[in-house]
């Protein structure tokens, strides 16, 4: 990857704060991993160092998480924003997307699959857990500042991107089939062809970024 970035964790657990930043310390892209266990202290931290990611959690003192990340993109448009909490209530995660989140994700995600979701992240891409999918996808509010890949950018085939369509507006792999006249073992083919060039883990999470990255536009 390269660049190093600075990271800062948002959580009132000290026991999660230490248990991330040992997951982070190691990661090839990190550089200086801060701390804060409440907004206020996030924004005294911000003021002070050049952060490029902030992880936070929703659950906070005082100040709750979606009003913290609310103000911080206020204020640091550029930064990202991935948030990681046991939280999945629709009503926060719609502010969080409002705000322009880059990410909202469960605590209980494999640290080797969050340092590879965070370098995601770093390269400009979206990712939203599988839990609030829906919530994603039935809202059509996207974070204007994310960078928009572009088809080329991910080797799509014609015949992907008309099977991607389909998966992004509901359609089964039976009905993928049937509309694009090619049977049901070459619309799975096309499908997991697809989610490895889009380097996410199922279908929801396809058509999510399909819909806030404008691929298929």
């Amino acid at each position: 990857m390269g660049k190093k970035y600075n990271i800062l964790i948002v959580e009132d657990h000290a026991l999660t704060r230490f248990a991330l930043k040992t997951s982070l310390r190691d990661a090839e892209f990190t550089d200086n991993i801060y701390e804060a266990s409440c907004a206020q202290e996030a924004y005294e931290q911000l003021a002070l160092f050049d952060i490029q990611l902030v992880i936070m959690d929703l659950g906070l003192p005082g100040v709750n998480g979606v009003k913290a990340t609310q103000e911080i993109k206020k204020m640091y448009k550029s930064i990202k924003v991935v948030v990681l909490t046991s939280h999945n209530e629709e009503d926060e995660v719609v502010k969080c997307l409002e705000a322009g989140i880059s990410a909202y994700c469960s605590k209980d995600i494999k640290p080797d699959k969050l340092i590879d979701l965070l370098k995601d992240i770093l390269n400009g891409n979206l990712w939203f857990d599988s839990t609030v999918s829906q919530y994603v996808l039935n809202t059509k509010r996207i974070p204007s500042e994310e960078r928009v890949k572009s088809n080329d950018e991910y080797n799509l085939t014609i015949k992907e991107k008309k099977v991607l369509s389909l998966l992004a507006d509901g359609n089964s792999n039976q009905q993928i089939a049937k509309k694009l006249n090619i049977s049901v073992n070459t619309a799975k083919v096309h499908v997991c062809n697809i989610l490895q060039k889009l380097s996410v883990d199922d279908r929801t999470q396809a058509a999510i970024k399909a819909i806030k990255e404008n691929i298929l536009s």
